[in-house]
């Protein structure tokens, strides 16, 4: 049925297929974005460029973040072709997929701006987006202009500014899992050219699923945070811009369900199939605030701008990390750092036959984390003592706790220079950058163990290890494409460029390499040259883009779409492997090489008047071509947690009503399917292609709005995420049904 479906789905976008994208503008009666020819794609770097640009796009404006129920980056999960974000664990994970590409831990493969700053740390991507004017989800590498951690490509999200809407918002929201959403905004421009604008949100939800060792809630969520902005400009061609953010966020999260066979110990079921059942808490807790400063000027043949931002991130994360009544171990991890960029961008204007753009950006950060791993009585006798080959004797602990403690010092920083120009020719464009990218980084780590006891004659004490690790990194980022325009609103093009993710350290391997010391204490591995910087540190990862698209639209802007296909080289890659001569633990490093390739297709249509249909499809076909985790080769399997099939699909149908406190009823229904997903490099478990279905009907007058809404009405029983701790399998299951209604206030 599932294949069926998206057959359809792919047979309809394919029909509209020759009406491209984005026209000079979509006439609508119902509440839908205006889309015209130049928008700003990125504000600084790029400029006021027309929607035909050599770059794979997707543009929500604020109606299209409404209709969707936006209110975070992972709502907009499939909006987007090839766009995957899994909901799972808590708001630290932000795993984000473009085009076969990403990674579940450490750097992320997309970066993300608001209002043109870098959010430096991905933990923080996941934030609630309130008053959000857009969202530009740029996909291919950005390495050239946007340098590290890019190369899936950019998110861009811009704020409502007080010179797009002066007066007073208010919302207010209720759905399923009593879930309460709240915020305020108050927009104001006291003098012409002088703005402020000052919001506040608030959001709980008691969550969807229960831990049934003592029934607690364990995906419950309170969040709270406000936003400040400060705009002014002259007539001299002067603006500047200052926004000042905070959100406190305390959750639950981690409804890991048991997904292998029930567990029996001592003749009682211990967890058994599809259960949540775990003895020690789990959370997340996170503080976070940031400001950014914007400095515009532009001159009579070029434009600078400074975008300098301070970033401050604190938050604690608690696992159970067995996720069963079983007490094996526990993890703490609690960190702060601080983070400070200034990005300095030179560009010409005009619309010349030559244009360019040339930029300085530099980074500092600095982070504090305390990572506690305590091992109880069942996870000493399992996987420590346990783990002591036949034949020797096995330790005994004077204490039925073990505690792993690790410390680290991460300072870093980083510099680039970039450039940018393009010739135009006739109808013909071309632009070819080239980014120069330096970062150091270190790792000062201190940890501790306080074993003790004794191994046959030999007396097991406590004990410390420290040190300090360096990696540097240089890259340089070439890009190259040609644009041929065949009119305003029809262009096809080619570009090649290359991205990058950068290399670090891995400090979850810490708890393994205290497990080593201790073994080696013991002499289990008296033989084995264990370097903790091969284990701990991995290089950047790279890749090569080549891609061909074309966008093309209607003389009337009723019809509109995008078609784009792709191929990707991937090399370095981040994987995580089973290190030789270990049989637990895994480690990050560069051991693999992959392939993608696949195509995009996004497709508006304005029937008849009122009416709106948007088609998406994305398609990836992402496979290894090395990868030797150190037990198996993995060459040709495809690349787990990215879906290959990504659909999305929406109808909008608006009702003008001629009375004063009504004046229209807009009736939504939206699709979104992916699959099949892959769980592990074997390519033995997966989760096949599923689908969702939402639907809304809002009530609108000039001055306010009430949408009831529906998601996963059919109640479609999915998997977001698989993994495997200590060889037990555990599953989250995805959002159940949820219904709900919306009030928003514009005064």
């Amino acid at each position: 049925m599932h294949r069926g479906i998206m057959k359809k789905a792919l047979a309809i976008i394919l029909l509209l297929a020759p009406l491209h994208l984005c026209a000079e503008e979509l006439k609508s009666g119902i509440d839908t974005v205006i889309m015209v020819d130049n928008v700003n794609v990125t504000a600084i770097k790029q400029g006021n460029i027309s929607r035909n640009a050599p770059v794979t796009a997707t543009l929500l404006s604020a109606a299209d973040i409404e209709r969707n129920g936006i209110s975070a980056l992972k709502d907009a999960s499939l909006v987007a072709p090839n766009f995957y974000i899994p909901d799972y664990g808590s708001r630290m994970t932000s795993s984000v997929y473009v085009r076969g590409l990403g990674a579940r831990i450490d750097q992320p493969v997309i970066g993300m701006n608001i209002d043109n700053v870098p959010v430096m740390n991905k933990e923080a991507y996941d934030l609630e987006l309130a008053d959000i004017e857009r969202i530009e989800i740029l996909r291919g590498p950005q390495s050239t202009l946007y340098g590290r951690n890019t190369m899936g490509g950019v998110v861009n999200v811009y704020t409502l500014s007080p010179f797009t809407y002066e007066g007073i918002r208010i919302g207010a929201e209720y759905g399923s899992g009593n879930t309460v959403k709240a915020r305020i905004s108050v927009y104001n421009r006291p003098f012409e050219r002088f703005g402020t604008s000052v919001s506040a949100f608030y959001s709980q939800s008691d969550g969807f699923y229960r831990n049934l060792y003592d029934n607690s809630a364990c995906d419950w969520e309170r969040m709270g945070g406000g936003r400040f902005k400060l705009q002014w400009y002259n007539t001299r061609g002067t603006r500047i811009d200052n926004t000042f953010a905070f959100s406190i966020t305390r959750q639950g999260g981690y409804p890991y369900a048991y997904a292998g066979e029930d567990i029996v110990e001592e003749g009682q079921t211990v967890i058994a199939n599809g259960e949540i059942r775990y003895n020690d808490p789990c959370g997340y807790s996170r503080t976070t605030f940031s400001d950014g400063l914007t400095v515009r000027h532009d001159a009579e043949h070029f434009t600078v701008a400074s975008i300098t931002s301070y970033q401050y991130l604190d938050d604690d994360m608690l696992l159970d990390q067995d996720f069963t009544p079983l007490s094996y171990f526990t993890l703490r991890q609690k960190r702060s750092e601080h983070s400070v960029t200034e990005d300095l961008v030179f560009r010409s204007r005009g619309t010349g036959r030559y244009r360019w753009l040339a930029g300085l950006f530099a980074f500092y950060k600095h982070g504090n984390m305390h990572a506690p791993v305590e091992f109880k009585q069942t996870g000493i006798e399992r996987l420590i003592v346990g783990n002591i080959p036949d034949g020797m004797p096995k330790p005994v602990f004077t204490s039925d706790e073990l505690l792993f403690d690790s410390r680290f010092k991460m300072p870093s920083f980083g510099v680039a220079a970039y450039h940018e120009s393009t010739v135009t020719l006739g109808k013909f464009e071309l632009t070819a950058g080239i980014r120069f990218d330096f970062e150091h980084d270190r790792l000062h780590y201190d940890c501790y163990s306080d074993a003790s006891g004794t191994f046959g004659t030999t007396a097991i004490e406590p004990f410390e290890h420290d040190g300090l690790l360096r990696k540097s990194f240089f890259e340089v980022l070439p890009k190259f494409t040609a644009t041929f325009r065949a009119n305003a609103r029809t262009s096809v093009y080619i570009s090649v460029s290359r991205g990058y993710k950068a290399g670090g350290f891995n400090t979850q391997m810490f708890s393994e390499v205290l497990q080593s010391l201790l073994m080696a204490q013991m002499g289990v591995y008296w033989n084995r040259d264990f370097d903790i910087d091969k284990v701990v540190a991995y290089k950047p990862e790279h890749s090569w883009n080549f891609e061909a698209g074309t966008h093309v639209a209607s003389s009337d802007g009723r019809f509109a779409a995008d078609a784009a296909i792709f191929y990707i080289d991937c090399r370095d890659q981040q994987l995580t492997v089973f290190p030789e001569g270990q049989t637990t633990g895994r480690m990050m490093t560069n051991a693999g090489r992959s392939r993608s390739f696949g195509a995009e297709i996004a497709s508006r249509i304005l029937p008849f008047e009122n009416f709106e249909l948007f088609l998406s499809y994305g398609y990836t076909n992402a496979r290894f071509r090395e990868f030797v985790s150190g037990r198996n080769d993995y060459a040709g399997r495809i690349v787990p947690y990215a879906p290959q099939h990504t659909v999305s699909a929406r109808a909008s149908y608006g009702v003008e009503i001629p009375a004063r406190w009504l004046e229209r009823i807009t009736f939504s229904v939206g699709y979104k399917g992916l699959g099949r997903i892959y769980w592990n490099e074997e390519n033995s478990l997966w989760q096949p292609y599923y689908s969702l279905l939402d639907c809304s009907v809002a009530f609108v007058q000039r001055h306010w709005k009430v949408e009831f809404w529906g998601r996963n009405l059919t109640g479609t029983r999915y998997d977001v995420f698989h993994f495997e701790s200590i060889s037990h399998p555990f599953v989250q299951r995805g959002r159940p049904r949820t219904i709900g209604v919306t009030l928003s206030v514009n005064l």
